[in-house]
């Protein structure tokens, strides 16, 4: 019997509406596509998904109707500006240039900031043209709320600016999207059904990890490495974890359905890693990471969880 799909005009993803193929090449595109990123890490990636900005564009994207992945886009489309800038300054500063120049680049990094995380909202809004789009006045309104004054040419300006630095390239890939993409695939091979509760679940427990990820993903390396005290060798090591959005999303799925059907937590995690290559204990870290901070206040899943995780491998797969 055929899935049932979605109404496309409520902002709701439609599962079951594309071929199998199709979804085995966009999974195998989106999984390229994370692969190379981590492969092309910066040292400093990371450090412009901080809470008060995760919790700024949250807050922003819900007063102006944006959908989930807009949300996301925004984050990623401000940290790749940021970086770029970053290394655009680092370069200044091995070539020497004068104090002046780089006190300058300084000075309008930080008197901008705040009107170029507000464009690249905009920007994500774009994205996602078919739902809504946030126009110029209501941008400006807000700002002027902040104490900034800006004109509609400035504002055009600096979404320019953020497009040149990017090359113009603003669709990058987002977490939510690799996990709407897994449970696509999950669901089209017969594995798990796409249920709008476990979305609903997936979409709550993505947004804590990210207002929460300082701590989550300092959980995950301590309970990898088996040490509370990691080196700077490993914390460095550990960057590319904390970035790859394919392990993010099967964490999120994990501890989802681990809320809602614990009992078929085993199961998904087999098939996540049969899906995605990566490793079941893995897997299960992360679940307990994002569990551990994102319900602290449930104290049998997340004792649980901790039990799981300290066991032997074979050994946790079939506690569970």
């Amino acid at each position: 019997m055929p899935r049932k799909m979605e109404n496309p005009l409520d902002g709701r993803p439609v599962f079951g509406a594309v071929a199998g193929g199709v979804i085995q090449d966009a999974l195998l595109h989106m999984a390229r596509e994370n692969e190379q990123y981590l492969s092309e890490l910066r040292e400093e990636a990371g450090c412009f998904k901080e809470t008060q900005i995760v919790e700024f564009v949250f807050l922003l994207s819900e007063k102006w109707s944006l959908t989930e992945s807009a949300r996301y886009q925004a984050i990623e489309i401000f940290e790749r500006f940021m970086l770029t800038l970053i290394k655009e300054a680092s370069h200044l500063t091995r070539a020497k240039e004068e104090d002046s120049k780089w006190a300058s680049v300084k000075q309008q990094i930080e008197g901008t900031y705040v009107l170029r995380l507000v464009s690249c909202i905009q920007l994500a809004s774009k994205l996602s043209f078919h739902y809504s789009i946030v126009n110029n006045n209501v941008v400006l309104r807000f700002l002027k709320s902040l104490g900034f004054s800006y004109t509609t040419e400035e504002l055009l300006e600096s979404e320019l600016a953020i497009l040149k630095a990017l090359h113009f390239q603003i669709n990058f890939p987002a977490p939510f999207a690799y996990v709407e993409m897994l449970l696509e695939v999950l669901g089209y091979n017969g594995y798990m059904l796409p249920t709008k509760q476990l979305l609903e679940m997936c979409r709550h427990l993505l947004a804590l990890t990210y207002l929460l990820r300082s701590s989550v993903y300092d959980t995950l390396l301590k309970t990898s490495i088996k040490n509370s005290s990691p080196n700077e060798l490993q914390l460095a090591k550990f960057l590319p974890v904390k970035e790859d959005l394919m392990l993010l999303a099967v964490g999120v799925i994990g501890a989802s359905t681990f809320l809602l059907n614990p009992e078929g937590l085993n199961q998904v995690t087999e098939y996540l890693s049969d899906t995605t290559g990566i490793g079941r204990q893995d897997i299960i870290e992360a679940v307990y990471a994002i569990l551990k901070h994102s319900v602290a206040c449930c104290h049998t899943s997340s004792g649980a969880l901790k039990e799981m995780v300290v066991l032997p491998r074979n050994k946790a797969t079939s506690y569970i």
